[in-house]
């Protein structure tokens, strides 16, 4: 359905340190350079981050998530993991599994430097 998602940011390098990391335990690649921002890509799809070219302030969306899909839940605590370790901060319930009207999901919230809020999403086997 996407072919990339883009994220503002307000500094360009906190910003790539900590998505260097938060995807790294995905096995994405860090970051690759392209004037005021980085694209990280995968066989799926295309995620990046910059700097506003309108030369404004990067802002979070309020109710705005981005969810990342995880192949186990150990692999989305590393995630949420590496995201505090490197800027971010937890954010919602600590991680772990949930049920609801979707079923059964293993969840994991953190925000990154400028507050936007990323979910770290495993479905486990019914």
């Amino acid at each position: 359905m996407f072919s990339h998602v883009m994220v503002g940011v307000n500094d360009l390098e906190v910003s790539r340190k900590f998505y260097d990391a938060l995807l790294g335990t995905l096995g994405i690649a860090p970051g690759v350079a392209n004037k005021n921002r980085y694209f990280y890509r995968s066989p799926t799809g295309t995620f990046g981050i910059t700097t506003p070219i309108n030369g404004e302030p990067a802002t979070h969306g309020n109710g705005s998530t981005l969810g990342f899909t995880m192949q186990s839940p150990e692999q989305a605590d590393a995630f949420h993991a590496a995201g505090v370790a490197n800027g971010g901060t937890t954010c919602e319930e600590p991680p772990g599994l949930r049920e609801g009207p979707a079923g059964k999901l293993y969840l994991a919230y953190v925000r990154d430097p400028d507050g936007n809020k990323i979910c770290a999403l495993h479905r486990p086997a019914k």
